[in-house]
């Protein structure tokens, strides 16, 4: 695969030209609409230049001396597929055009070249389309072959699970864009960690910088991203940087997306869509060019449905899109998880690291975990922190969980759903509770507390009810 980094903030262009006062018109011009430019004054020294210094983009003339731009487009597409190559061919001459989009050429302009909004145009398609291109050859490999470029990315994300592995696989993929990142999911499903990793992902040399936006009004939220100036408003004794000024180069997480209110969301559509915003106080436009990831637990399509989210931020928001999934979809992943947990704990509460009873994993695959990985820490850190022994105490956890449990997961086969055993006859109280003690204790694996917990009732009333029936 190409070694081409396509995203760079400012785009190095190659041009190669042999005509000096061209060569250097162009240079300026491009230089001065934020392209890095290397200029070449033929095909041979263009290419020296290209191999040593790999730019984003090329632009060509065709007819140069000592090697032609023929020879230097097939040379480059040759070895460099995500590069695009942009000719330029004397008016009229469209076979000379055709010819080199054969050879590997992505567009082509007249020569002389007298509409520069064309030109800059021209290249934004071509570079807006090797994105593109790169995006989706690595996100092919990356799904084709299961492997992560970078690994320590995610290093911070504890899992074994093959649903997170293929977030993993996307987001490396998508990261590299400039484009924003929607994370969606349950509370506590670790959503900040993700945006962390894209950030680590997009090699960007900013800061990652985090703001968590439910419960701030219109005031609040233009305050806190833009920032203020000195005057602005009563009690602005001294100008604020926003939020947004720190991020520069880097990427603004914005957690809690579905609770913007609609003033503030007409305020977000305007940053995504140019990168501009105002803050108060002040009439002149800022620019940002920091990465935007976003984040909810709430259904952003449904609030967009219902009319409380704007449709034209919802689309901006989506460009790159992943939902995690919950912990109870995830047991594999439990005892690497409660085992960090306890060695977390034990550190933090200066205490030995205690030992976990065999029936800890059976009663934490059993509940539903509304509050997921943040609701386990939770759990083990209380009952590291009530545990006076070297191995953990289980009834904090047990009263926390309380009778909210799920039988676990049957393989779907032919004997693994229970049959109701009285299609004959009407069952007798009797008859009906001996059935579901029974039921109970096969799907705890007979581990009476577990099985007292799915009936609803007491560890001490599972055996008064056990020792009467024999």
């Amino acid at each position: 695969m190409n070694t081409l980094h396509p995203f760079s903030q400012q785009p190095t262009i190659l041009v190669v030209e042999d005509e000096r006062y061209v060569r250097e018109s162009l240079t300026a011009y491009l230089d001065d609409i934020g392209y890095r430019v290397l200029a070449a004054e033929n095909g041979r020294i263009g290419l020296e230049l290209f191999c040593s210094q790999r730019p984003d983009i090329v632009m060509t003339d065709l007819r140069m001396p000592e090697m032609d731009g023929f020879a230097l487009v097939e040379a480059i597409a040759a070895e460099a597929e995500f590069t695009p190559i942009v000719v330029v061919s004397g008016v009229g001459a469209v076979d000379e055009a055709v010819r080199a989009m054969r050879l590997g050429a992505w567009d082509y302009l007249s020569k002389p070249i007298l509409n520069f909004e064309e030109l800059q145009i021209t290249l934004e398609r071509s570079l807006e389309r090797a994105r593109t291109k790169y995006e989706l050859e690595r996100l092919r490999r990356h799904l084709s072959d299961g492997t992560l470029d970078d690994e320590t990315a995610f290093g911070s994300i504890i899992t074994t699970s093959s649903r997170m592995r293929a977030v993993f696989l996307y987001l490396e993929s998508v990261a590299p864009s400039r484009q924003p990142v929607l994370i969606t999911g349950e509370t506590g499903t670790g959503k900040e960690l993700i945006a962390r990793a894209v950030h680590t992902l997009s090699g960007l040399s900013g800061p990652f910088v985090a703001i968590n936006l439910a419960g701030l009004d219109d005031t609040m939220f233009s305050d806190t991203l833009y920032g203020h100036l000195r005057g602005a408003y009563t009690g602005a004794d001294r100008a604020r940087e926003g939020l947004i000024r720190q991020a520069s180069g880097g990427t603004l997480f914005l957690d809690e997306i579905g609770d913007l209110s609609p003033g503030s969301q007409v305020k977000l559509l305007r940053l995504l869509q140019g990168g501009e915003y105002l803050p108060l106080g002040s009439d002149k436009v800022q620019r940002s060019d920091a990465r935007i990831v976003t984040a909810t637990h709430t259904d952003l399509k449904s609030k967009m449905e219902q009319g409380t989210f704007r449709p034209d931020l919802y689309y901006r928001l989506c460009s790159h899109r992943v939902e995690l999934p919950p912990l109870r979809d995830r047991p594999e992943d439990l005892p690497l998880l409660t085992a960090h947990f306890l060695k977390k704990s034990a550190a933090l509460l200066g205490k030995p690291i205690p030992a976990a009873p065999a029936e800890l994993n059976r009663y934490l695959a059993a509940y539903r975990f509304p509050g997921n990985i943040r609701e386990l820490e939770a759990l083990i850190h209380d009952a590291v922190a009530r545990s006076g022994s070297r191995v953990l105490q289980l009834e904090s956890i047990v009263t926390a969980i309380g009778s909210n449990l799920r039988p676990p997961a049957a393989v779907p086969d032919a004997n693994s759903c229970p049959v109701w055993p009285f299609a004959e006859k009407f069952p007798t109280l009797k008859m009906a509770e001996a059935f579901l003690i029974a039921e109970a204790l096969r799907l705890a694996d007979n581990n009476q507390r577990l099985a007292a917990a799915y009936l609803g009732i007491t560890r001490q009333a599972l055996n008064k009810r056990l020792s009467r029936s024999g």
